[in-house]
């Protein structure tokens, strides 16, 4: 499965966003954007540029590759409502980002990792790939072969350490590692920083 494995700090500096959590601190030390020449690089200018710098920015922020964010922005367009707002839902119930949303994962790589590996069930049938859209009554809850595990073992620490929101589409019992879909994620309970409205801009070129 073809994935970007570029570090996710350098991904940030370019960005101008922290895109994990250890992002934050390394970019408060170490600002602009990485490279021999990166600061004769200027930010702004066009807006074709500005929308371009937010397409990457969210795609990189969920995990996708460039095939896969079009493709939803693709269906985003075609589906009821406003295509931004699409967008954002559909990244939103993909299965990896449930996973770090309950905080079962401190990162979306980690836990894109973990429903890779096959160690979640989804409405009690194991699943391994982690762009699945979830739905309202799904219920994902970890393995029983997986629950042994030591990282399993430490579920509750890590869950409490990764400073996870409640949601109101997400009911989370770290206890019975258990992840229920009771809704669909409101518009305000996305990423902050996100300016969708310039990523439907940049596919309507």
């Amino acid at each position: 499965m073809a994935r970007d494995k570029s570090p996710i700090v350098k991904q940030s500096r370019r960005e101008g966003f922290a895109l994990a959590p250890k992002a934050h601190k390394i970019m408060a030390k170490k600002s602009g954007i990485p490279g021999q020449h990166g600061d004769m690089r200027v930010r702004g200018g066009s807006l074709y540029l500005t929308q371009l710098r937010e397409k990457q920015k969210v795609r990189r922020l969920y995990g996708l590759l460039e095939k896969q964010f079009a493709k939803l922005m693709k269906e985003a367009q075609k589906a009821e409502g406003l295509s931004g707002q699409n967008l954002l839902e559909f990244l939103e119930r993909r299965a990896d980002n449930v996973v770090f949303r309950a905080g079962f994962a401190t990162t979306r790589r980690q836990a894109r990792q973990l429903v890779s590996h096959g160690h979640f069930l989804l409405n009690g049938r194991r699943i391994d790939i982690p762009s699945i859209r979830l739905k309202a009554g799904d219920v994902l809850e970890v393995r029983e072969k997986s629950v042994k595990s030591e990282y399993f073992k430490n579920l509750e620490n890590t869950v409490a350490a990764s400073g996870a929101q409640p949601l109101s589409w997400l009911k989370t019992d770290a206890k019975k590692m258990r992840i229920e879909i009771t809704g669909t994620p409101k518009r305000e309970e996305a990423e902050a920083g996100i300016n969708e409205q310039l990523i439907v801009e940049y596919y309507s070129r």
